[in-house]
């Protein structure tokens, strides 16, 4: 497994690649269970579907995963359970989240990961963890940049010179117990 990225505060990382984006997923994916909701948040480009990759494949699945942009959700079988894959990137109303099936995944047998849903929160409830995916070069939010670099403490030098592919903050929040948990327990076994 690749290296893992580098926790600045409890529940905050930096990814210097697309690999250790993954392997935050991997970690993440093991320690999920029925019924839990993530909802990425990120520009395009950010590493939305990197980290689901990681879970898929700390879920066992072996399947290609991709955003599933056009068909909306892709369901991935497990060594224990599925993964349900969401993309709401083109739905344009709440209305649709019952017709695409948002809310049978949510309550089911396997954890569900939903990229773009930030726009849904409200819907979507509180049963959830958000993970919010940021590039720290510019193409995102300054203020995580700084946050995030100044949180790596002296001596470390200028990270961003570390890396050929731009530094990723990911965040995770949670809005309810069993979130919180995930935080905590993913915190433990990264420490």
């Amino acid at each position: 497994m690749s290296k893992l990225p580098r926790m600045v505060d409890s529940g905050i990382f930096v990814s210097s690649s697309t690999a250790e984006t993954i392997a935050l997923g991997e970690k993440c994916g093991e320690l999920l269970a029925a019924g839990d909701v993530l909802v990425l948040t990120g520009d395009l480009g950010a590493g939305k579907t990197q980290f689901t990759k990681g879970i898929a494949r700390g879920m066992g699945i072996t399947a290609d995963v991709t955003s599933p942009t056009f068909t909306i959700e892709m369901v991935y079988e497990g060594s224990v359970m599925p993964l349900y894959h969401f993309d709401l990137y083109r739905l344009n109303d709440s209305s649709q989240l019952d017709d695409i099936g948002l809310f049978d995944a949510m309550e089911s047998d396997g954890p569900t990961v939903i990229e773009w849903g930030e726009q849904f929160a409200d819907d979507i409830g509180d049963d959830r963890a958000d993970v919010f995916i940021s590039r720290l070069d510019g193409a995102g939010d300054a203020n995580a940049t700084d946050a995030a670099t100044s949180d790596l403490g002296e001596g470390t030098g200028d990270i961003s010179a570390t890396s050929a592919e731009p530094l990723r903050e990911i965040r995770f929040v949670a809005h309810n117990k069993r979130g919180q948990e995930l935080i905590e327990r993913l915190v433990l076994f990264l420490h």
